[in-house]
């Protein structure tokens, strides 16, 4: 975009960046000193400089900024200056790519003036009346020194749009305070998560989306040493080149949005072995420019330029790391200017970031319980997983944050941060060099939950070729011979080179006494040795997992879920007994794994996706032949639901993976009911007969259609008639309605279950009448606004229209307006015939259940 109608100025620190980089002559002349590296070096503007090249590309304007004409070996030694050393690296991660371009491989050090503060250079051609003023304070005196400052910041009459790029944030220096008293409304801070943390603010980081944007949010609250911020009409915080948060603050309310990637998590483009660049906060500052630059010219509110902005500035980041200095220093072009561009064959556009209103609330029990893929997704839970079932991962969760380590996919924000607390802990472990004894994780789920192939996956994803596995069920050992049998496999492995991982199964399983194994792995885990008989032997570096057998969660295994204070005590005598605290105190991590079966019916609600993923990971792994050619799963409704919406999976995954080996599937094209094992063989594996009523819940319902109908009717006939009911002919006992009427009736009746999930509830066939329900009013008021649009349409697609006097003849009807126009007389009529709604499902068999779905903050209404 080319722009001559908005000068912009960009002022801040300066900085030269020297580079260093080694090359091989090409030249075989046979001179000595040519068989030797050849070293180059050249100089490139960093900070201030950098960021005005790249707003120039970005947005084509007028740009109004300090200037160094020669960049060559004259300057002046205040000039601030950093040496870097460059080398080849990867384009990207992509193993077929063998392109390279130069990065930063080491940086060297500053060199800067003797005494007293770096040179700054003022702004050539300076415009008082310039639309954007872009500041860069790198914290090296720019920001005490008014003299360099835009005029267009100074003056009293001008404002325009400032956007602060700062890595310190402090309410103290001169130009905050200058911004605040005079700029507030129309600046816009940037500022890096990292430089938050590096100042303390406690904001997690690759965990999960969820988790880094709700720790801000609660920062930003409650922190009062980010109070200044808090007052900011519009602060950015990127996370890495991954994401950003924009916090908004009109004056009246604060709100924050989350914008990210959803196949990565902050910090997880840039690999170790693909080296650094400088810059990248000014590219997306110069990305976040070109949108707002946009904007203006079309007269956009600054917060919808700002949103775009936050997408263009992470693309162009993106971009910019890639290109880094070319394959060629003295021959590319550094900025490259195709970052601002979009082309055909980009690995990044904007519409790969998504972004998400953040829940804005210190109660720690909602902010634990928000899940992205809620709120990006318009249909609930049990629709996203028939989609996922139906379609796969790809399609029905394209705009959901995904976690992949190996072969492993998980979208549940509890396991995503369990499993990379994991993966950041091996990371660790095998990047430090004096840590000689064993990293300790403890895994807890129930049997058939997939303990040791979740934990596998992580390791494998990290170093394959370096760590093996080894397999030992504590159970099933007699002596403590066979346990240090198993300790010298371990040493045996280690001195091999390899890194064992190393699985102690049911190790909280009995041996002389409850949790007898617990002490004999104290030494090991505490110094690296065991003891055979008076010989010490060193284990090497080993990962251990211990994956609990009787335990299914961390805090069950600790004794926390025992409410009853005399109980408790009992088991925590017993614990200390058993050198539980001293185990537990060795532990680096843990990691509850969740499996198929909901864990807490107030907090689990995830576990019909996560059923979802699994069965369809089983469907494309064991018969791939029932996915067809555009990837659905030819699968009948009936046992997908029942699959999904069984209360409880006796084995775990292993039952929905023998559910499936018992169907007899071989030569089949779908997944019938008729495919599935006789009930007594469901039996073994789930409750059969709620299995089966899931199964069959859909003719259930069709069959008792007529029933459910002719009930209702007769239920809300008044012996009295107005032009305030729907339709007078109607009005009549069943047996002498019309076809019209039934009709009208029987589609009522099929819409129920579709209006009730609007409120979280579910229909479900059960064996015995259970007891009626009875709605809130909030829950009646959406039911009737509701179930009023729903007839409004059906009326209108019959050829209805409204008029102000009912006519059945001409098909008009006063009540053919919206919710909010009917008189309070129409609005109960409709919201009593509601209240019966509980009643006739019941007499039918039909319960109205919550949502297994829903979190416990959901259930409030």
């Amino acid at each position: 975009m080319k722009s001559t109608k908005i000068n912009i100025v960009v002022s801040g620190d300066i900085c030269v960046n020297v580079h260093q980089w080694r090359t091989r002559h090409k030249s075989t002349s046979g001179f000595n000193w040519q068989y030797f590296p050849q070293l180059h070096h050249d100089m490139k503007s960093g900070t201030a400089l950098l960021l005005a090249k790249l707003v120039a590309l970005s947005t084509g304007a007028s740009i109004h900024s300090p200037k160094i004409q020669d960049m060559g070996q004259s300057l002046p030694p205040e000039i601030l200056r950093s040496t870097l050393e460059l080398d080849l690296f990867p384009v990207t991660n992509n193993e077929k790519n063998n392109s390279k371009v130069y990065r930063i491989a080491q940086f060297l050090g500053f060199t800067g003036p003797a005494s007293g503060a770096p040179t700054l250079l003022p702004i050539i051609d300076d415009d008082v009346n310039a639309g954007m003023v872009i500041l860069d304070d790198n914290n090296d005196g720019f920001n005490s020194h008014e003299e360099y400052w835009p005029l267009a910041l100074k003056s009293p009459d001008a404002s325009p749009i400032v956007i602060y790029k700062t890595n310190n944030p402090t309410s103290s220096n001169p130009i905050w305070k200058r911004i605040e008293n005079f700029h507030m409304d129309n600046t816009i801070v940037v500022i890096y998560g990292d430089d938050l943390r590096a100042k303390g603010v406690n904001i997690s980081k690759g965990l999960s989306w969820e988790k880094t944007a709700l720790d801000f949010v609660w920062q930003i609250n409650n922190n009062p040493n980010l109070a200044f911020l808090a007052n900011s009409r519009h602060l950015i915080v990127p996370l890495g080149l991954e994401g950003a948060i924009y916090y908004r603050n009109d004056g009246i309310a604060a709100e924050s949005r989350l914008f990210f990637m959803t196949n990565e998590f902050e910090g997880s483009f840039i690999k170790e072995s693909q080296g650094k660049m400088y810059g990248l906060s000014s590219c997306f500052v110069a990305g976040l420019a070109h949108s707002i630059v946009s904007g203006m010219q079309v007269q956009e509110e600054l917060s919808k330029s700002i949103e775009e902005g936050i997408r263009e500035g992470i693309v162009a980041a993106q971009k910019y790391y890639n290109y880094g200095f070319g394959e060629n220093i003295e021959e590319s072009d550094f900025p490259n200017p195709l970052i601002f561009v979009e082309g055909e064959s980009d690995f990044i556009y904007k519409e790969h970031i998504q972004d998400v209103p953040i829940r804005n609330s210190n109660n720690p029990k909602c902010r634990a319980c928000w899940y992205i893929i809620k709120d990006k997704s318009s249909t609930g839970l049990s629709e996203i997983a028939y989609d996922i079932v139906k379609n796969g991962e790809k399609s029905a969760l394209k705009f959901i944050p995904i976690a992949k380590f190996g072969n492993l996919i998980t979208v549940d924000r509890t396991e995503i941060e369990g499993y990379r607390s994991i993966k950041n802990l091996i990371l660790e472990y095998i990047s430090a060099k004096s840590i000689v004894r064993p990293l300790s994780i403890a895994v807890f789920g129930t049997p058939g939950s997939g303990k040791s192939f979740g934990v596998t996956e992580v390791a494998s994803s990290i170093a394959p070729n370096l760590i093996q596995k080894l397999n030992f069920n504590l159970s099933q050992l007699q002596s403590l011979s066979d346990l240090i049998a198993a300790f010298h496999k371990v040493r045996d492995l280690s001195l091999e080179g390899k890194l064992p991982l190393v699985f102690f199964d049911e190790f909280d399983s009995a041996f002389n006494g409850n949790l007898g194994w617990l002490k004999y792995f104290l030494a090991p885990m505490q110094d690296g040795v065991f003891r055979e008989g008076d010989s010490l032997h060193p284990l090497g570096k080993a990962i251990f997992v211990f994956a609990g057998g009787t335990s299914s969660t961390f805090t069950e295994f600790c004794g926390e879920t025992l409410h009853d204070e005399a109980e408790y005590k009992q088991f925590f005598k017993q614990f200390q007994s058993a050198k539980g605290p001293d185990f537990v105190s060795r532990l680096r991590g843990y990691v509850n794994i969740l499996g198929p079966n909901q864990t807490d019916e107030h907090w689990d609600h995830l576990f019909v996706i996560r059923r979802a993923m699994l069965l369809r990971s089983l469907l494309e792994r064991k018969t791939p032949h029932l996915i067809n050619e555009s990837r659905q799963a030819q699968i009948d409704d009936g046992v997908l639901r029942a699959l999904l919406k069984a209360p409880r999976y006796k084995h775990e995954s292993r039952s929905m993976e023998a559910i499936l080996d018992m169907s007899r599937l071989s030569n089949a094209k779908k997944w019938e009911q008729s495919h599935l094992p006789s009930k007594e063989q469901l039996k073994l594996h789930v409750d059969e007969e709620q299995f089966s009523r899931h199964l069959m819940q859909d003719a259930f319902f069709s069959e008792k259609i007529e029933q459910l109908a002719m009930d209702l009717h007769n239920k809300c006939v008044l012996p009295t008639q107005d032009t305030d009911n729907p339709n007078l002919s109607c009005m009549q006992p069943w047996d002498e309605l019309n076809e019209e009427c039934k009709i009208s009736a029987r589609n009522l009746v099929k819409h129920i279950p579709n209006a009730l999930r609007k409120i979280n509830y579910d229909v479900v066939s059960v064996k015995e009448k259970p007891a009626a329900i009875e709605f809130t009013d909030r829950e009646l008021q959406i039911l009737a606004e509701y179930e009023h649009k729903r007839w409004s349409l059906e009326k209108k697609e019959a050829g209805w229209k409204y008029c102000d006097i009912l006519n059945e003849q001409k098909k008009s009807h006063p009540l053919l307006i919206p919710w909010d126009n009917l008189s309070a007389t129409s609005q109960n009529k409709i919201i009593n015939n509601i209240k019966y709604w509980p009643e006739i499902l019941t007499n039918s068999n039909f319960a109205i259940e919550r949502l297994k779905s829903l979190c416990f903050c959901e259930t409030q209404f």
